[in-house]
């Protein structure tokens, strides 16, 4: 079982106030990521779910066991740091057997996981190398391997791909991802990366300034954000935002459309302007586009678009894709014809 409650949970560094009051419910087995920018406090939330940090009111239950003023030892958590901690003078076997050791586990026992931990993470070979001796992907193995053989009520993971570079973090995610499919073990991940946040989550929990903005599926908080932060931070290449004229016709403060939900023509479109940037991306390229009417517009379109610098071209917003939000930044409804070239 790994099902974790948050009621009411507050954290203040003295007179500063980090985690003004939260209420989350995880349930047991979910794969859920805390996302947001840093100083969101998303990393002291992981560390009050994990007893390193201490509550200043609320309560962590887990398993519907009240754990707030439990030391971390008794929580039945495992974490997974940014940096692998591993003892450099120590095998890869001693490293993944080391909490159970401390255990005072037996050698048969300890043998047993240490093997079933290293066959599952693809370490079998390198039971006997030392980390100095290994690759970033897989000292990170490791330290998630030294996680696993502990057999935890749920697993915490704080930002623990950023030291790695961008071919083998999209690696790690797709392991770490196939290990939660093969554990079914709860996992809560900490990252500041959205991208990250879509392609690994059940459920993704958007932190912004130690309040929570929005909790739902990858998913659920594309299509339908709940307010102008939660738009703006899901989704890459970020939304276009649009105030003024266009907005007030519509009886809303901002409109928002996707990059992705823009078509670009030569010919004909609601809004013309020229061509700045244009990022070729293989797949994708992301056009940086200076138009009349709304400043700046980021479009996201085929590999084989091929625009230049200086490029007169046409965009046409797909109106059943676009977001109206009214002055207190939340999401309004669309009205009937809501259409923004009005």
């Amino acid at each position: 079982m790994g099902n974790i409650v948050l009621s009411k949970v507050k954290k203040s560094f003295g007179p500063v106030t980090v985690i003004p009051q939260v209420d989350l419910d995880i349930a047991d087995g979910e794969f859920v990521v805390f996302v947001g920018p840093s100083g969101c406090g998303k990393s002291t939330l992981l560390r009050l779910i994990a007893g390193l940090e201490d509550t200043t009111s609320g309560s962590i239950m887990i398993d519907g066991r009240d754990v707030t003023d439990e030391a971390p030892a008794k929580r039945k958590l495992a974490m997974v740091f940014q940096s692998y901690a591993l003892y450099p003078h120590m095998t890869v076997a001693k490293n993944i057997a080391f909490p159970l050791r401390m255990a005072g586990e037996s050698a048969d026992v300890i043998d047993k996981k240490v093997k079933d931990a290293a066959r599952v993470l693809n370490l079998t070979n390198y039971l006997e190398r030392r980390p100095g001796q290994l690759s970033g992907g897989q000292r990170q193995r490791v330290a998630i391997g030294r996680a696993i053989v502990r057999q935890p009520t749920a697993f915490l993971f704080d930002e623990p791909l950023s030291n790695l570079d961008a071919a083998l973090r999209g690696t790690m995610r797709l392991e770490i991802s196939e290990l939660h499919q093969q554990l079914k073990t709860t996992m809560i991940y900490v990252t500041h990366d959205q991208v990250e946040a879509m392609t690994m989550a059940d459920k993704i929990v958007v932190l912004n300034a130690g309040n929570i903005e929005q909790v739902g599926s990858p998913m659920e908080l594309y299509q339908t954000p709940k307010n102008l932060f939660v738009a703006g931070f899901i989704g890459s290449p970020k939304m276009n935002f649009i105030e003024g004229a266009a907005a007030a016709k519509q009886g809303a403060k901002t409109v928002g459309i996707r990059p992705e939900h823009i078509a670009i023509s030569t010919t004909a479109g609601d809004w013309r302007g020229k061509v700045g940037v244009a990022e070729h991306l293989g797949s994708d390229t992301f056009i940086h586009v200076q138009t009349e009417e709304h400043g700046t517009i980021n479009v996201r379109a085929g590999g084989d678009v091929v625009v230049r610098n200086g490029d007169s071209v046409y965009l046409t917003p797909d109106v059943k894709r676009l977001h109206r939000f009214g002055s207190d930044g939340n999401f309004m409804r669309p009205h009937a014809g809501f259409h923004l070239a009005d």
